[in-house]
């Protein structure tokens, strides 16, 4: 058994254009947006748009990410019964500790609040994982260590992220990031939570695996002035093909927390001009963020979870994915797929 493949067993999404993950990767696959006003306007004079999700009852703060949450986990444990929950280690995204306008609790009471929802317990080996988009492939690495180590037969990665928050909103809008009518260099805001189910994998045909992760850091980052040339998300892809032991000859796609920033559009593509090494006349690049807006490590969650449904879907372009993450500060994350 390879120890870096790890199974996707089942998917929960809730995001502004879907409340289940079905809805909401349909929503994507067909490019659908649903931005709306928010309660907070720019220096321009106009509403600040964002994706938000609409609840029945409405929310915000830690209240909202934990209905979210919530959600979305219940969703992903379909299926399971829930006197085997607590046996389920539960590894939960949120956004990094330096993020502009983070909410009080998150690393404290978001996790207790998203179990109170569910009425629910989660095993001990369950864990905070603060590391924003990044974040996610720091999880799957860490499942991955708690399920080849036979000491767990699932366990849960969730997100639960937001930018649509006034602190967060006018940090980002200051430093001229946001999309407004006068910044078509920016990206919209959005909020959401997702949940994944993995264990190991099977190797049964059709199952969709993680084969590879690799981490690196980007010196050059979208906040300073050092000139950009995709060194660290070159170095994060060479880390996880090297682990999965195949190279981009492979017929392949990739899928990224891409937001609308041209920065991080730049990135990618010089990253995966120094990481290739002839020329590939047909490279898909899919960004659910496009629909969901910018959601931290909820839009990195969309990502694994729009790449597991493309595969049991079969409308995915190849059975080899290339998943790749980046936050701020320049960590960044790659994670390969692929279809057995």
């Amino acid at each position: 058994m390879n120890p870096a493949a790890l199974a996707f067993l089942n998917t929960g999404l809730v995001t502004s254009v879907g409340l289940s993950a079905p809805a909401s990767c349909a929503a994507m696959h067909a490019k659908v947006s649903n931005p709306s006003e928010t309660r907070f306007t720019g220096a321009d004079g106009h509403w600040i748009m964002a994706h938000q999700v609409q609840l029945g009852t409405p929310q915000r703060g830690l209240a909202k990410l934990a209905h979210m949450g919530a959600m979305a986990i219940e969703e992903a444990l379909d299926g399971i019964p829930r006197s085997e929950w607590p046996l389920v280690p539960l590894l939960l995204c949120i956004a990094e500790p330096e993020r502009p306008g983070r909410l009080d609790g998150l690393d404290d009471q978001l996790f207790l609040d998203i179990q109170a929802a569910l009425s629910a317990q989660f095993a001990p080996q369950s864990a905070i994982v603060a590391n924003g988009r990044v974040g996610v492939a720091a999880a799957l690495h860490r499942a991955r260590s708690l399920v080849g180590a036979d000491a767990f037969q699932r366990v849960l990665v969730a997100a639960a992220d937001s930018f649509i928050a006034w602190p967060t909103l006018s940090y980002y809008e200051r430093q001229d990031r946001l999309l407004t009518t006068e910044n078509p260099n920016g990206f919209m805001p959005g909020e959401g939570a997702g949940a994944l189910l993995v264990g190991r994998s099977s190797g049964v045909a059709g199952e969709l695996a993680c084969v590879g992760i690799g981490f690196a850091h980007e010196a050059a980052t979208v906040e300073n002035s050092q000139p950009l040339r995709g060194d660290g998300l070159a170095q994060a892809m060479n880390s996880a093909l090297a682990e999965a032991r195949w190279d981009l000859t492979e017929t392949c796609y990739r899928i990224a927390d891409l937001s609308g920033e041209q920065y991080y559009f730049k990135e990618a593509s010089l990253a995966l001009s120094r990481a290739i090494r002839y020329r590939k006349e047909d490279f898909e690049l899919w960004h659910p963020a496009e629909s969901m807006g910018e959601a931290g490590a909820a839009s990195a969650m969309a990502c694994l979870i729009v790449g597991y449904t493309a595969a049991t879907k079969q409308y995915a372009p190849a059975r080899h994915g290339i998943l790749h993450f980046a936050n701020d500060d320049g960590a960044r994350a790659v994670v390969l797929t692929c279809v057995t």
